[in-house]
Order: C-alpha cells, then structure tokens, then sequence
C-alpha cells in the first residue's frame, strides 16, 4: 500500500509532464507556421559581392530580363492547330497576374505599345532623326496606305489611320520585337523545322523567388489544360486535333520549380523511410514502447527552439536553412539515445543523467563552438544556419538532462548484462592499438588527398543543379530559336542617373549593330531600345511641326488623295501632345509592357544606374568586351563571377574551420586536462575527416561548399563517440552501455545519411556520402583509438 501511494505521484508527475511537454510543442508549432515567414531568395547564402560582375550577380540579376524568361514549346498536333494552341494561351496568360508579358509574334506586336503612349511614338522611334514630317513624307506613306488597304492587311491598318496615317505604331512594334524572331506561320511563332509552335512568357516574380516561380509555372500549365477543355468543348473553333498539343516549359523558373519539386519529392519518402527506421531501432535497441516517443521530444523540443531563435533574429528563414538545420539538429537525436543506454536497474534516471551530463555538454559546447564559427562568415545563410543549429543542440541537450529523467522509469534491462555485447566487446578487445597502422594510414590518406587527379574544388554552380543534361540543352535549343538573352554573358554600364545610362546605352547601339553585322553576335537587347534618353526625345520634340506646319503640310499631301481632309484630326492631335509633353521616363511607363522590358534592363540605384545589355548568341567575348570598353560598357561573364563568389565563400568558410578546429581542441582540453585522453578523442575525429576526403577524392568527387558544411557534422558526430568512450574509463559495464548507446547512435545515423546518399539531388547526395563515411570511420576510430582497456570483469 506505502509502495503503491509513492508511486502513484510519480505516475501523475511523468503524465503531466509529457502532456504539458506536448501541449507546449503543439502551441509553439501552431505559433511558428503561422508567423514564420519562408525565404526563397538563394542570395542569402552568398557572399557580400565585391567585383562589378558580382554585384549584378547578387544584388540585381534576379529582376534581369533572362532570369524572368520561361520559353514555351507547343508540339504533338498539325500546325495550324498547334497556332490555334498557341494564340489560346496567350490570350489566357494576358489575363494572369503571375505572366507580366506573353508573346507568340502574333500581330507583330502591337499591344507592346499601349494607347496612352501612342502619342509619344515620334519621341521613341528614330524616323524623325533623319526624316522630317513633311508634306512629301505624308504624301507617300498615305500612297502606302492606300495600297495596305486593299491588301490582307487592311484590318489592322484601318484602326489606325486616322491617329497614325505613317504607321509609326506599327514600326515601333516591329522594333521592339526580339531582334532575332523565330519564322512565323499561321501568324504565330514556329521553330526552324515548322513542328513547333514557340512562346515567350515573362513572369511578374524575380528568377530567384522560388515559390512566385512555381505559382507561374502552374499558371501556364492551368491555362494550356483550359485550352484543351476548349477543344473538347468545341468552343472558339478551334480544330479538334489540336486537344493533341503538348506543353514544354524551360528557363531558369521552370527549373527552379522542377529542382524544388524532386527535392520534396526525395525528401519525403526518405523523411518516411527516416522515421520507421529510427522508430524500429529504438524499439528494438530498448524493447519499450514508450523510448521512441520520449526519444523524439528532445529532438523536437530543438527544432521548435531553433526556428524561433532565426525568427527572432531575422526577418524570415531560409527554405535551405530549414532543410539543411533540420539535418544538423539531428545529431541531438544522439542525446536521448545515450541517456537511454545507461539507463540501468536500481538506479535512479536522474542519477543516470548527472552522471552523463560533464561529458555530454562537452560534446554540446564543442558542435556549438564549430558552427559558431558561421556567424563570422558574413553570410545571412549561414548565420541563420548557425542559430537554428546552436539553439536546437542546446535545448535538445537541456531537455535530456532535466526533463527526460522525470518522465522515464528505470530500465528493467541493462545493457551492460546483454551476452551479444559482451562477446562483441570482447573481440573489440582483441584488436590490436594500431598506432603506427594509423600513422601510415593517415600519410597515405593525405597523399590520396594531395595528388588524385583532376580538380580539387567545385566551383561551377550548376554542377550542383538535379537539372538532366538533356533538359539543359534543350533549353539551349529553344533559346537559340527564339533568341532569348544568353544567361552567362551580360553588358553593363553604370553611369550616375538613368538620364546618364540611357545616353551611354544610345553611344553604344551603332557598336552593337557592327558588331552583329560582322558576326560576333546574334542579337541584343537594351533599355535605349524602348526609351531613348530625354535628350533624345527633346531633339526629336524639335523636329516636330507646329500645328500649323502640320496642317499645311497634312492637306498638301491630301491633294490627291481620296481621305476626306478631317479623317486625320487624332493625328493632329497627337502630334501637338507630343510636341508639348515632357520627355518619357521610368515612371512614366507603370503598368505597360513597356515598363517591364526596361525595368529589367535599367537598373536604378540610390546614387547610380546601371544599363544592362543582354546577349544572345555571343560567338567572340573577346571581340566584344574590346569593342564596347571605350564607350564605358563592360562585358560580365556571370559564370565567372558565380565562380569567384563561390570561392570567397570557401575561403571563409575553411577560415571559420580552422577557427572551430582549435576552440573545439580547447574545449576538450578544458574537459580532459590529460594529453593522453585528449589526443585519444581528438584523433578519431581528425583521421576520419582526412579519410573521408581520401575517399572522396579517390572516387573523383570534386568539393563543394555542402561537403565542408558536412564535415563539421561528421567531425562533431565523431567527437561525441569519442568522448563518451573516453566517459567509460576502464569500466568493464560502462564500456559496454556506451558501446551500445554508440552502435544504436551509429545505426539511425547512417540510416539517414545512407539514405540520401542515393539521393539524386547532388547537394543531397554530397551531404549524405559525406556524413555516412563519417559515421563509419568514427565508429571504427573510436573503437581502436578512444576506448581504454578494461580493468573490471563484470560478475
């Protein structure tokens, strides 16, 4: 009776405590997802730019023309039914608030210039720079009009005469449009062999905005689907073989949602495969129900604890911060696993506890201590990564130690008392301390390391993408054929204002036009193509009669024509608006075409502009970059620079390394104050890491930024198993509960690291490779360097 009335408190303490403990992970899930604010920008995980190249790499690309561009390929149907396709779609993403602009070279263009600019259109196109508006001028275009009205054109010029009797809408369209369109059948465009019918959509959303991309991407997948209930349906006489047509997306968007859906996609059936795998272990390891549960709350508890010390910090968090922290806070799943192993009959779990924590804060301080080390890294990613990662071990260590005793009973088995351990430490003991093995080991890794062939580092970014390489050059292949913008090399000048940049960008367009002339490359785009400079404008605003001029010289050219005189009054009308306007700006072109082809193309800064020249089938940067540097323009090779940023980061992150190396070493000396036991824990660690990269570069791997992120982990991984041998001392049953809590520790670990070893995302496989052959290494390391002999026989 005594018995059972102290241990029904107990019973009513552990249950109130795991309901209060689950009740506060519930509010503080709920609280998070709905006042976390999820980042796409990958920007975040760059280094400050420092060259020219950089700074439009990182701080202005993302809004560029090319990064904005999704091409679309029609194909399966005949060709008129693929045009009838074609001008569906585009008349369905006209209506999408994702599409800024779909084009498909029907109508040559007209919409690009919108009613209420048409007024200003001698200010914006050239004719009056070497052709007044003269009654011979009007004379002989209102002779071509009489032609065009009696030709197939007649629908679209009628609209027209009367306000623009010289068609100089029409010119402008025509400039405006890609300078090297694809051919055009049925009225739309098609590729060279006819079988495809091509479409440019440019999306509202910046390249880098991952989630905004793949909301347009489904826009126009949703709107080709609404064409083909079209068909079905029979509406708008479409012919029924088009139902047929099939739809390709390509462009750094398209890609961008494709990479984002395989990685979900990958990680939710390991994240599966992760959870039944651990829940078994544990299950098996302990043979109670109620260890996989517990196990699961501290790890929890850190996660929760991380992500609200980043929205703390910082206005938002990252998605990679998210996955990648996730990964790293794992190694607080150790924790509990430990706590559980030396869990033992006739002992008190506080007592079990107190007596783990000296070496598991050590363990804690040490991971912490190395991933402080990316708060200097002058990195938003990898600072972000560093809170979530030393909040969540620290809160995952704390509620190990101080809630998990209360909610567990003592074990009813002892690991130290299994047979299967028993006889397995015993062969362990068996192994030979292969010092002089290991020094040779180590050389010979470090020569592995040094001289296998080919390069060292990874530098090229689009190595890491999960983009097939037919894919990539398919997107090559639609680009040529619609001349979009090359995404490796841009032009660019800076100049004070946007008043300055246009000027340049005008000084330039006669250098680009030689250029394309003799071959160097196939076409360009700049904002001084859409809107000339003011001073441009002004002097175009000077060649223009006065009304009366206009008048007089309107009805001379009318003398012998069959318009009645009053027919062109809008005409009139213009021209005195654009005689008295102010010259066009920016600002002037909100919510046209317009202002997105030249906001992706000029830049505007607080105290500088930058005019950007997109290219397209550069065949000499050498020519070009010598052509175009008297006139201040520069040529950028955005692979280059991505290159270079990639290597400063490097540089820092194998800076903050080093830093973490020797306070991890300090740490341990701290905890230890014994050469002998800190070399015997700090060994494992150091020759695990030189084999790992042994291996690694054995196989012809090249290293990227994920394998050195990684290697903290492996090496933080393998302090802890090191560290809790050492624990062990010469204890025969202490030897064998940490042997294993290791082995149980080694197992979930390499199950998820395994797992996404076979992953076919490279980042993912690059991360998981690494953390697996850490895991063995420091195991086996442990085992042979960490463990001391055992002077006690158990009875």
């Amino acid at each position: 009776m005594g018995a059972g009335a102290t241990a029904a408190p107990r019973a009513g303490v552990r249950i109130a405590l795991l309901l209060g403990w689950l009740a506060v992970l519930a509010v503080g899930g709920m609280l998070l997802s709905g006042g976390l604010r999820m980042e796409e920008d990958l920007r975040s995980f760059l280094p400050t730019p420092r060259t020219p190249a950089q700074v439009l790499l990182v701080d202005e690309l993302g809004e560029g023309p090319g990064s904005r561009l999704l091409l679309l390929a029609l194909s399966g149907a005949p060709p008129q039914a693929l045009a009838a396709r074609s001008q569906a779609l585009r008349a369905a993403l006209a209506a999408r608030p994702e599409i800024a602009l779909a084009g498909n070279g029907d109508d040559g263009g007209l919409e690009a210039v919108p009613e209420r600019l048409r007024p200003y259109r001698y200010l914006l196109s050239p004719t009056l720079d070497s052709q007044p508006l003269d009654s011979a001028y009007l004379h002989g275009e209102l002779q071509q009009r009489l032609q065009d009205l009696g030709s197939p054109a007649a629908d679209l010029v009628e609209p027209l005469l009367p306000s623009d009797p010289t068609l100089e809408t029409l010119r402008l369209a025509e400039a405006w449009q890609p300078s090297q369109a694809p051919q055009r059948r049925y009225g739309v465009w098609f590729d060279r062999a006819g079988e495809q019918a091509l479409l440019l959509a440019q999306t509202r959303a910046a390249g880098f905005d991952g989630a905004a991309q793949q909301e347009a991407v489904a826009a126009i997948e949703e709107a080709f689907a609404q064409g083909a209930h079209e068909v079905s349906g029979g509406e708008g006489g479409m012919p029924p073989e088009a139902e047929a047509a099939r739809l390709e997306i390509s462009g750094p968007g398209a890609f961008a949602v494709a990479i984002r859906e395989r990685t979900e996609a990958e990680m939710r059936w390991i994240g599966t495969a992760d959870t039944l795998g651990l829940l078994l272990l544990l299950a098996v390891a302990y043979r109670r129900w109620s260890m996989p549960l517990f196990g699961a709350l501290p790890l929890a508890s850190g996660g929760l604890a991380g992500l609200g010390a980043v929205a703390l910090l910082f206005d938002g968090v990252h998605g990679i911060t998210l996955a990648f922290g996730f990964t790293l806070i794992g190694v607080a799943q150790d924790y509990p696993i430990h706590f559980f192993s030396h869990l033992r009959p006739g002992v008190e779990p506080h007592a079990s506890a107190r007596a783990l924590w000296p070496t598991l804060v050590t363990g804690v301080a040490a991971t912490c201590i190395a991933y402080a080390t990316f708060l200097l890294s002058g990195v938003d990613g990898l600072k972000q990564l560093a809170v979530l990662t030393i909040a969540g071990l620290v809160v995952a260590a704390a509620s190990t130690r101080w809630l998990l005793p209360v909610l567990v009973t003592p074990a009813r088995h002892d690991p130290a008392r299994s047979p299967r351990l028993e006889r397995a430490w015993r062969a362990i003991e068996r192994l030979p301390r292969p010092r002089a093995a290991l020094a040779g080991l180590a050389i010979a890794a470090g020569g592995v390391v040094a001289f296998a062939p080919g390069a060292f580092w990874q530098n090229d970014l689009a190595r890491l993408t999960p983009v097939p390489p037919a894919d990539l050059q398919r997107d090559a292949q639609l680009r040529a054929e619609l001349g979009a913008p090359d995404v490796r090399y841009m032009a660019a000048l800076t100049a004070a204002d946007a008043e300055a940049a246009l000027q340049a960008s005008e000084r330039l367009l006669p250098v680009l036009r030689r250029l394309q002339g003799q071959g160097v490359l196939d076409g360009y785009d700049l904002a001084a193509r859409y809107l000339p400079s003011a001073t441009t404008q002004r002097a175009r605003q000077a060649r223009l009669p006065d009304a009366v001029s206009l008048r007089y010289a309107l009805d001379a050219a009318l003398a012998d024509a069959p318009f009645r005189g009053d027919a062109f009054a809008p005409f009139l009308e213009d021209v005195a608006t654009a005689r008295a306007a102010p010259p066009l700006g920016m600002d002037d072109l909100a919510g046209t075409p317009l202002e997105l082809a030249v906001a992706g193309l000029l830049l505007r800064g607080p105290d500088h502009a930058t005019a950007l020249v997109s290219l397209s089938g550069l065949r000499d940067p050498e020519a070009l970059a010598a052509a175009i540097a008297p006139y201040g323009a520069q040529l950028l090779d955005l692979k280059q620079a991505s290159e270079s940023l990639v290597e400063e980061w490097r540089s820092r992150l194998l800076g903050a390394l080093a830093v973490a190396a020797l306070l991890l070493a300090g740490i341990v000396w701290l905890a230890l104050r014994a050469p002998r036991r800190v070399l015997r824990v700090l060994a494992p660690m150091v020759l695990s890491t030189l084999l790992i990269l042994a291996v690694l570069r054995g196989c012809g791997a090249e290293l990227n930024l994920f394998h050195l992120v990684s290697l903290i982990l492996a090496a933080g991984l393998g302090l802890d198993y090191a560290l809790f041998f050492d624990h062990a001392g010469d204890d025969r049953a202490a030897q064998l509960r940490t042997l294993h809590a290791v082995i149980v520790c080694s197992l979930t670990t390499l199950l998820v690291f395994s797992l996404l070893a076979l992953s076919s995302i490279p980042v993912l496989r690059a991360i998981g490779s690494t953390v697996a052959l850490g895991v063995f290494f420091n195991f086996v390391l442990a085992l042979l360097v960490a463990r001391a002999p055992a002077a006690e026989r158990m009875a």
